[in-house]
């Protein structure tokens, strides 16, 4: 595949339920009661549309959380929260989280790619694993598995995913009236996938997305998702406990990525809330963890504070070598969008790319069709 960087520092957010502290639904401006709605999510991502956040990422697992038993529980799907928001957004990239391990490549690809569709060209994947007996139970089809496996199985999904996007070549699809074939037959193709976990014909029942291939995004968090991140992924997403870690760490992602002939961009999430001042901050997180009855477990690199300092912050980052971007893990969602749309970004002021699809916007090149 060939790629080329671009110079654009990445905005990403993290929508997660009320936010990413398991007891911020107790906050008074939470808006708890509507977080099963598709109003509340279209408020809180067409803000960050509007505001040029480049990456919105919708989390997911099959689990429910199991942060106490006064934490939220419960989410909606984060692929159809995606497509959902494909209608009403025009610019921010869609990248919602779907686990490999219970579910069927084949159906991971087309949704992704119908998203793609939807959307214009602004979908993306975060491939992510199930690594509990209780998702296993909800399933009842196999045992839990063990990291290795779990991750060599990842890899194949990315595999075939991949090749089910390429199934179709971009003109496949004729609608030729006078002889009545509405697709070239010869331009669909069987992709003959036979690995350890999967066996796959093909081809997909999707045409070809808008990208060709939607962006491919890895948590590198854990040591057994870094080789599929760096052999597969477009973005990794990387924590530390600071800055001068989370350099060292995209250094060797970015050493590792071009020693196999990849380039990658690498996002250090933040986890971030905001107040008034540090003091108010301060207090908000001290209510949090009241709730919780016990400290709030550092992700990341954690920001709280004015939104002023946040601005700061991300100027710093920006001017880190090796960061790409960041991605925001408000602790307390709808209150940490409304000061970064309103305050943050503006004051950042991020350089506005208006490349017709997100894999261009990001500074990659569509990618030539594998069976074309």
């Amino acid at each position: 595949m060939s790629e080329h960087n671009s110079a654009a520092f990445l905005i990403g957010l993290e929508f997660a339920g009320t936010g990413v502290h398991p007891h911020s639904w107790r906050r008074q401006d939470s808006r708890a009661e509507e977080v099963f709605t598709s109003s509340y999510w279209v408020d809180l991502v067409t803000a960050a549309d509007r505001a040029g956040v480049d990456l919105a990422f919708f989390p997911d697992s099959f689990a429910l959380q199991t942060q106490g038993q006064h934490a939220t529980r419960g989410r909606l799907e984060a692929v159809a929260t995606a497509a959902r928001l494909s209608a009403v957004t025009s610019r921010i990239g869609l990248v919602p989280t779907a686990t490999v391990t219970h579910t069927e490549p084949f159906h991971i690809s087309k949704a992704i790619a119908s998203i793609d569709f939807s959307s214009s060209g602004r979908a993306g994947w975060q491939v992510a694993v199930s690594d509990t007996d209780e998702a296993s139970a909800l399933f009842g089809r196999k045992a839990v598995q063990s990291a290795p496996s779990l991750w060599e199985e990842a890899s194949e999904a990315v595999t075939v995913v991949s090749r089910l996007w390429d199934s179709w070549e971009d003109d496949a699809e004729i609608r030729d009236v006078p002889t009545g074939r509405f697709i070239d037959r010869d331009k669909l193709h069987y992709i003959d996938f036979e690995g350890k976990n999967f066996s796959v014909k093909g081809p997909s029942i999707t045409p070809r997305s808008p990208q060709g291939q939607p962006l491919i995004v890895v948590d590198a968090s854990r040591p057994e998702a870094r080789e599929l991140a760096t052999e597969r992924a477009d973005l990794i997403r990387i924590s530390a406990a600071d800055l001068s870690e989370a350099q060292a760490t995209a250094r060797l992602v970015h050493e590792h990525a071009a020693r196999i002939g990849r380039t990658v961009r690498v996002l250090l999430d933040v986890d971030v809330l905001l107040g008034a001042d540090r003091a108010a901050a301060d207090d908000a997180l001290a209510e949090l963890e009241e709730w919780a009855g016990v400290p709030y477990t550092l992700h990341s690199v954690f920001y709280r504070g004015d939104a002023a300092g946040l601005t700061t912050l991300l100027r710093e980052i920006s001017g880190s070598a090796g960061l790409d971007g960041v991605v925001l893990r408000p602790l307390a969602l709808a209150s940490g969008v409304q000061k970064i749309v309103t305050t943050v970004l503006p004051a950042f002021n991020p350089r506005p790319n208006l490349a017709p699809t997100l894999r261009e916007r990001l500074g990659f090149e569509l990618p030539v069709n594998q069976f074309a």
